[in-house]
């Protein structure tokens, strides 16, 4: 079994709703299973700023699957939960990103391991870090790295409601 970061995030209907619904359906997958869910985040929108606030969480999943198959599905339960990719960085109801697999470093077309932007956002590394405090990027672990961020706007909202048994 291989270890996976993921980060989930959505800004459109029942947030907190559309996060419990896409961990059940990552825990039910063959050959993943959620072993730890960080507090949830509200944070404001990067990019896109003229749209709603945004609900973020990390996960660590134990898998079986590769980097590229984990990818497929988290696509696949994204579609299911009713995403629609319309604007890069626009309004979703669901977004599921492979942030970290196993330590393996890709770099192609529509799979970038680790996650090139997750050491500049807060809204990434806070969540990790509070699961993984110790998990070392560019020789620094991911505790020390979310502490230097500006963290302005990001607000812990506590546990989410509905977690895998």
């Amino acid at each position: 079994m291989s270890t996976a970061y993921l980060g989930l995030g959505g800004n459109l209907g029942d947030r907190r709703r559309y996060l419990a619904d896409a961990v059940q359906a990552l825990d039910a997958e063959p050959g993943v299973r959620v072993k730890k869910v960080s507090s949830i985040y509200e944070t404001k929108p990067v990019g896109v700023v003229d749209q709603p606030d945004f609900l973020n969480l990390v996960l660590e999943v134990a898998t079986e699957l590769s980097a590229r198959d984990l990818l497929a599905r988290c696509l696949r339960i994204e579609s299911a939960l009713g995403r629609v990719r319309i604007e890069r960085w626009g309004p979703r109801t669901i977004d599921i990103d492979v942030l970290w697999h196993d330590g393996q470093t890709l770099n192609e077309s529509d799979l970038v391991l680790p996650h090139p932007r997750m050491l500049l956002r807060a809204f990434v590394l806070v969540p990790m870090a509070e699961i993984a405090p110790t998990l070392l990027f560019e020789g620094m672990s991911t505790e020390l790295l979310a502490a230097r961020l500006d963290q302005t706007g990001l607000c812990r909202l506590g546990a989410l409601d509905s977690l895998p048994e």
